[in-house]
């Protein structure tokens, strides 16, 4: 009975599968003439594909001129917009020219599906008129993006607290590191918000609201070492980041080897994120196969997908010293019949300095046996050689990195993974 079920569902996925190509083909011969003319124009050089016209209620114009100069150009397929229907997330894929430096691959993203950020101009509308429909510049005055205007001086915890996981909880120390790197302005290096022009604060605080991504690369650059993609410009609801690599995803098979120095970057990169100089504590709260990405010249792994990173000020936290700051908190196992589940309190991620919650998403969700995605499971360390699975060292330090078993057991275990790991790199080496 099972087995006649999932043939039948097999069936059904292919002639759904069939149905969906044809349509494709059909839509493609009937509009064959406006497909060729997609191919041919440039609309990365087109103010209305870019949205332009939404700005200041847009991420930044740092990158316009390179945009309406034809310095970008989708890639074939991307220039198809019969194909957006399939790019939910609104990522594309371009070439970017310098007459000096050539020509490179860069990645381009709107920050949101279109229901998303139509959901933007329908929130400042309703906040500015209490209809959900209006003039976007005429609205944006009467909302709390234009109130800090010209005579005030810093961006503080109590203006934007709670706008977006970047600042749930932020420090003035934080603030002050998100204007004076605020990467969209002429005047970049000053954390005085009054610096800004009005059209500037605007974007700054409109993008801290919506989607804090680009702030997050601006603010821990990769060009310092932080392990996230480099920011490269903004024109209206356009940002322009560089091209990293193929997905981790795509290396879920490779050869143990390349798996093993995968997860040793990803257990440091946990652990920069959690412990640095900088007193910083970046959390993930979104951990999965496609928010990582792989150079394919240098092997190094770099985050891609910044949005719901939660930012804590250890500084503060130690000088606040709210209840039970100093004990250390260990992040619950989720086990849920779900891809990429992750289990946290937001709260307690402010208020606590030393914290397991890196450790724990990456190890539950991309390296251990409880790590599925797309279908499958076992974690990018899947099948181990013989002697390593035989000598049972590396299941028993992935099992307890993601579900404990002893008290501050995932500490400790994630530090002899880390440590395990490094070693095993170096002997394939």
């Amino acid at each position: 009975m099972l087995r006649l079920v999932s043939l039948k569902l097999g069936r059904l996925y292919r002639y759904v599968k069939l149905a969906v190509l044809g349509s494709l083909a059909a839509a493609l011969v009937l509009n064959t003439h406006s497909l060729l003319a997609s191919l041919q124009r440039n609309e990365l050089s087109e103010r209305r594909f870019l949205q332009l016209n939404k700005c200041p209620a847009c991420w930044g114009t740092s990158w316009c001129r390179k945009f309406l100069n034809g310095q970008l150009r989708l890639e074939s397929w991307g220039r198809l917009r019969l194909l957006d229907f399939f790019n939910v997330k609104n990522v594309y894929f371009a070439r970017y020219g310098e007459p000096r430096e050539g020509s490179r691959r860069v990645v381009l993203k709107r920050l949101g599906s279109a229901q998303e950020l139509a959901d933007i101009d329908t929130k400042i509308c309703r906040r500015a008129t209490g209809r959900g429909r209006c003039d976007l510049l005429q609205a944006l005055p009467a909302t709390e993006f234009a109130s800090l205007n010209g005579d005030v001086r810093l961006l503080t915890p109590g203006a934007v607290e709670g706008w977006s996981d970047l600042v749930h909880c932020p420090s003035q120390r934080l603030l002050d590191r998100l204007v004076r790197r605020y990467a969209e302005t002429k005047d970049s290096g000053s954390f005085l918000l009054r610096n800004l022009k009005d059209s500037e604060r605007m974007q700054l605080l409109i993008t801290l609201a919506f989607n804090p991504e680009p702030l997050v690369l601006q603010s821990f650059p990769s060009d310092e070492g932080w392990p996230f993609a480099k920011y490269l410009g903004a024109c209206g609801r356009m940002v322009a980041v560089n091209y990293v690599g193929e997905e981790l995803w795509s290396y879920f098979n490779a050869p143990w080897e390349k798996r093993v120095d995968l997860a040793w970057q990803l257990m440091e990169i946990a652990e920069q994120l959690t412990n640095n100089d900088f007193e910083f504590a970046l959390y993930l709260l979104d951990v999965s196969f496609d928010n990582f990405a792989v150079g394919p010249r240098d092997g190094k792994v770099i985050i891609v997908d910044a949005e719901n990173v939660l930012v804590a000020d250890k500084r503060l936290i130690r000088q606040n010293k709210p209840e039970n700051w100093d004990v250390w908190y260990e992040s619950k196992f989720d086990d849920c019949d779900k891809e990429a589940c992750l289990s946290f309190s937001k709260e307690i991620l402010c208020a606590r300095v030393t914290v397991d919650h890196n450790y724990y998403a990456i190890c539950q969700n991309l390296l251990s046996r409880h790590a599925t995605w797309r279908g499958t499971s076992g974690g990018l360390l899947h099948h181990p050689p013989a002697e390593i699975a035989k000598e049972g060292r590396l299941e028993a330090l992935l099992d307890e990195c993601a579900n404990p078993k002893k008290r501050y057991g995932r500490f400790q275990a994630a530090k002899e993974l880390r440590e395990y790991l490094a070693q095993l790199s170096n002997n394939i080496r």
